[in-house]
């Protein structure tokens, strides 16, 4: 995805991300985290390093401990993020997960000096709105049942974790290249998480073992759009444009799992979507880098 603009590169990496979503609400409940998490490690490894050795580059990068502190903290997102995928409903899960765009926007702005300008702050407010009528909808007080508490706080830790993997990544812009970032993301990984799948390891069926590489193939590619995106634009404004993934997310709720998208989704969904567009035209006025 690297050839593409930078902006399409995030929607085209929310979209697999979104699918990622899909496959691992399957394995909810059938799998432990852990395990979804390794298989996730083992097969983007695989696609890392066969990249790698098509591009002719070496794996091992430049700047060893940030890019092991981007896999460490990505991890931990994932561990969040898969939790609470298999916890909550697949719309809720996204929503909780798309706290990071702001935690990301603080961060940038505090670590990295990244300008946030008010344009950019009218898509984060619009996109924080949206995730606030998603989860809070007017008049439908006592209607919903309450989210797993476990589920929402493993949702926050992972959109935390998340925001500070994309500041990591976005420190290594221009120090590494960016297939060599995506493949440290599951080197670090894969140890991180042998040792809890050891703990509770699960045979997968053959019909898990398809979703299983569904979760690697989708994040491999969410991966590739969200780091070739992360190194030509701002961490703000990339993460800015991937709150599309909230309406995907629940698009998919509703085709696959039966969840019900009323007035109140449809409204959040439509916020989210013109902080999108917002942020596209933000990322249009200024040149990639």
């Amino acid at each position: 995805m690297g050839s593409l603009p930078a902006s399409l590169s995030m929607v085209l990496s929310a979209l697999s991300f979104s699918l990622m979503g899909v496959c691992v609400k399957h394995l909810g409940g059938r799998l432990p985290v852990a395990e979804v998490v390794f298989g996730r490690a083992v097969i983007s490894l695989l696609l890392s390093g066969w990249m790698l050795h098509r591009a002719g580059l070496t794996p091992w990068g430049r700047h060893r401990g940030l890019l092991a502190l981007r896999g460490l903290l990505g991890t931990v997102a994932l561990f969040g993020v898969y939790g609470g995928l298999a916890w909550l409903p697949l719309a809720a899960a996204t929503v909780l997960q798309y706290l990071y765009p702001t935690f990301t926007a603080a961060l940038a702005w505090g670590t990295l000096g990244e300008r946030f300008g008010r344009r950019l702050g009218l898509a984060m407010l619009l996109g924080w709105a949206g995730v606030a009528l998603l989860v809070h909808p007017v008049g439908s007080a006592g209607a919903l049942p309450p989210l797993a508490p476990l589920g929402v706080l493993a949702a926050v830790t992972g959109a935390l974790f998340t925001a500070l993997a994309y500041v990591s990544v976005r420190t290594l812009a221009g120090r590494e290249h960016p297939l060599v970032i995506i493949f440290w993301f599951p080197l670090v990984s894969l140890p991180l998480a042998l040792p809890p799948l050891l703990l509770q390891p699960v045979w997968p069926q053959p019909s898990q073992l398809l979703w299983l590489v569904g979760v690697g193939v989708f994040t491999q590619l969410g991966q590739l759009g969200l780091t070739g995106a992360l190194v030509r634009l701002p961490a703000a404004r990339a993460t800015a444009i991937s709150y599309v993934q909230v309406p995907m997310a629940a698009v998919w709720g509703w085709l696959w799992f039966a969840e019900p998208i009323g007035v109140n989704t449809a409204a959040g969904a439509a916020l989210v979507l013109l902080a999108t567009l917002l942020s596209l035209t933000v990322a249009g006025r200024q040149p990639a880098t």
